[in-house]
């Protein structure tokens, strides 16, 4: 006898299972909160004795055999790990707008973001980012190797004025380079090389792109008067609420490229956009380009457009941190 309940024909428990879900989430932000307000206080207890000249290192390295003696099976408690709990808490105790942050992100990210910055702006951009994107630790790790800190104080992206007019918070959502060391694309590849990779390798350029990024469709098929033309790839982004298309090219930025994607973005917007949804905004990816002829490319360009490199492989990060300590010591010059 099959005592399997039989599912009724049309009936949906997404709903269900999307409650449980919430739930499931809360549950382990409300453990993760109340476990990094434990290790704050810890920290801050240790900070305090310390500097009150009442404990030494010795004394820190006698509490966590104490605590390993006396609490057997309690993980988290060595002594590397109380020093580092009092390192968090000086770090951010005088830090009002970022402390709440660190309680949203785990222990994990937490050291991560700590061990590998080396400014407050950093810290605080890493952090921000990491809630917003959702980055697990293998994704936090990659972004420090890609330097995004340093590559988005030092080249913010190019974009043009109706952009910033349309949609001022692009600037925070798209990138002025996008690293896919992930494709291992040889030196010769051409633009159906990089398309096949990109698909290929999907959920990463979606990682890279950002979280609200929705894939649409690869050459996605437009028709104009009696012609048939195609886009590389259509994106939907759910909080700029529109289309993005993105053009891929292996060489250099040209001008007459902008000219194509402003016809691709008129069509989108006459034949593909929804009623309830903003212009599309169109993205050149190229291999390299020269910044003042990106400047003088988008100043005219009455399209929502940006221009952006992608790089195959990992920058070399002690060059961008040295060109980011330039950077600091002339705004401090001109400042003065």
């Amino acid at each position: 006898m099959n005592n399997k309940p039989q599912i009724t024909t049309g009936v949906s428990f997404d709903e269900v299972l999307e409650l449980i879900g919430n739930a499931r989430q809360k549950a382990y932000q409300s453990v993760n909160t109340t476990l990094i307000d434990l290790y704050w206080q810890v920290g801050a207890y240790i900070s305090r004795k310390i500097e009150a000249a009442e404990w030494g290192d010795g004394v820190v390295k006698q509490l966590a055999a104490h605590i390993a003696g006396s609490q057997p099976g309690l993980k988290g408690f060595t002594g590397r790990n109380l020093f580092r709990m009092r390192q968090f808490y000086e770090t951010y105790r005088h830090d009002e707008k970022v402390a709440p942050l660190v309680r949203q992100l785990s222990w994990s990210h937490n050291l991560i973001i700590l061990g590998q910055s080396k400014r407050e702006e950093e810290r605080e951009f890493y952090l921000r980012m990491a809630i917003r994107e959702k980055w697990s630790k293998r994704e936090l790790e990659r972004q420090f190797k890609n330097a995004l800190f340093e590559r988005t104080v030092l080249n913010p992206v190019k974009v043009s004025p109706a952009v910033t007019q349309i949609y001022p918070d692009a600037l925070n959502v798209f990138k002025d380079s996008y690293i896919v060391e992930f494709l291992n694309m040889p030196e010769g590849h051409d633009e159906s090389d990089l398309h096949k990779g990109l698909l290929h390798r999907l959920k990463a350029f979606l990682i890279e792109l950002g979280r609200d990024f929705c894939f649409v469709g690869s050459e996605f098929p437009l028709q104009v008067g009696n012609r048939d033309f195609s886009i590389d790839l259509l994106f939907f982004h759910r909080g700029l609420n529109c289309l993005v298309a993105i053009e891929l090219k292996v060489g250099r930025f040209e001008p007459e490229y902008l000219g194509k994607l402003d016809f691709y973005l008129e069509a989108l917007d006459r034949d593909v956009k929804k009623a309830h949804e903003n212009p599309a905004i169109g993205v050149l990816l190229c291999a390299s380009k020269d910044e003042e002829v990106v400047e003088y490319a988008l100043s005219r360009s009455l399209s929502p457009a940006m221009i952006a490199e992608y790089q195959t492989l990992l920058p070399d990060k002690k060059l961008l941190q040295a060109k980011l300590h330039e950077f600091y010591l002339q705004n401090v010059t001109d400042e003065d």
